[in-house]
Order: C-alpha cells, then sequence, then structure tokens
C-alpha cells in the first residue's frame, strides 16, 4: 500500500512551526517553547506516539466489531521518552464494555498488531533525494 505524501515547509507562524499537508489535511508541527518554538502544534515525536495511539484504537475498533464484542469505550493513550539510547514508547489501553478477562487479553495481543506497531518495531529505511 502506498500513502499519500507528507509535505512540510516551515510556517509563517513561528520559528520552528511547520505546515504539514496530507492530501486535503492541512495540520500544524512545532517545538515545544521549552524548545524554542511556539508550541503551535504537536512535536516530531509527539506525532509518532499519536499515530501509534490512532493505528491502536482504530485496530481494536475493528477487531471487536469483527467478532461482534460490546466494546463501549477504547482509549489510547501514548507516552514516550528517551532512555537508555532508546526511544520507549509507553501504551496504555482503556477497554470498556463487556469483555471477560480472556477478551481484554486478546484485545492486548492485537494492540501489538496494529500496522503501525508492525512498522515501528520492524525494519524501517529511510531513502533521501534531493530535488533539483
Amino acid at each position: 500500500m502506498e500513502y499519500r505524501a507528507a509535505r512540510v515547509a516551515p510556517s509563517p507562524r513561528g520559528k520552528y512551526t511547520q505546515t504539514v499537508s496530507i492530501g486535503p489535511h492541512t495540520l500544524t508541527a512545532d517545538e515545544t517553547t521549552a524548545h524554542g518554538g511556539t508550541d503551535a502544534g504537536p512535536e516530531p515525536h509527539e506525532w509518532l506516539l499519536a499515530g501509534l495511539g490512532a493505528c491502536t484504537a482504530m485496530t481494536l475498533q475493528m477487531y471487536a466489531a469483527r467478532k461482534g464484542w460490546k466494546l463501549s469505550k477504547i482509549e489510547v493513550t501514548v507516552t514516550g521518552e528517551h532512555a537508555e539510547g532508546a526511544f520507549v514508547m509507553h501504551r496504555e489501553l482503556v477497554l470498556e464494555g463487556e469483555l471477560d478477562d480472556e477478551k481484554r487479553a486478546r484485545l492486548k495481543e492485537i494492540a501489538e498488531k496494529c500496522p503501525v506497531h508492525k512498522t515501528l518495531t520492524g525494519t524501517v529505511r529511510i531513502e533521501t533525494t534531493l530535488a533539483r
């Protein structure tokens, strides 16, 4: 599957503020004020956290619906930190509904299979070119 391009360009709104365009969507990225930005949007690592959280919630929602499970609430919180030479993501799941321990455990397993999780824990190559 090929994804739509994310085009990023500096914004006049702040020193590090960036305008991110993906298909019809326009988003903002920035650095926190502690890092010299204006905090006009999430900083780059927060975008990674949001991507993992969104993908996890969508994957769990799809799985539960396919199984016919009554899942009334899904909330995913992802935090991150640099520790011991790695970027460590901590993901917490809040799952409410008619779920026994077996279903909850299965949903936790399924969270580990969301496409963004698999991308982040798999092999990633970044190929950079210069446009003329």
